[in-house]
């Protein structure tokens, strides 16, 4: 059954300190009721550090034909009618390349690491 409780603006602030990422509505209960506190998958925890850059790599992954490319290789390479050539070689490598750029734009984007030199 719901139930409503009106705070402060700081209120809500401490609360959801306290709560550490968990679910208010659980939290709440964990401590009103004394029980111990189940281990809650939390969402958010990590927020986009910078919304740019993020911006950026999906708009490169969007204007891509990365996927259908992928998947017409893997097709070519199960029929064994792939190519091996200079030209295919420097294409994978670029495609490659691709690849670790918009990884290495994602890490700072979402700031698990600093951009390196």
């Amino acid at each position: 059954m719901p139930f409503s409780l009106r705070l402060t603006f700081e209120e809500r602030a401490k609360l959801a300190d306290a709560a550490n990422g968990i679910p208010l509505g659980t939290y709440i209960k964990a401590v009103l009721f004394q029980e111990d506190l189940k281990k809650v998958r939390r969402r958010g925890t990590h927020p986009v550090a910078d919304h740019r850059e993020l911006a950026r790599v999906l708009s490169a992954l969007g204007s891509s034909r990365l996927s259908n490319n992928v998947n017409q290789l893997a097709k070519a390479v199960h029929t064994g009618s792939l190519p091996v050539n200079p030209d295919t070689e420097s294409e994978l490598r670029s495609a490659c390349a691709d690849i670790a750029a918009m990884r290495s734009m994602l890490i700072v984007a979402l700031g698990l690491e600093s951009e390196g030199p």
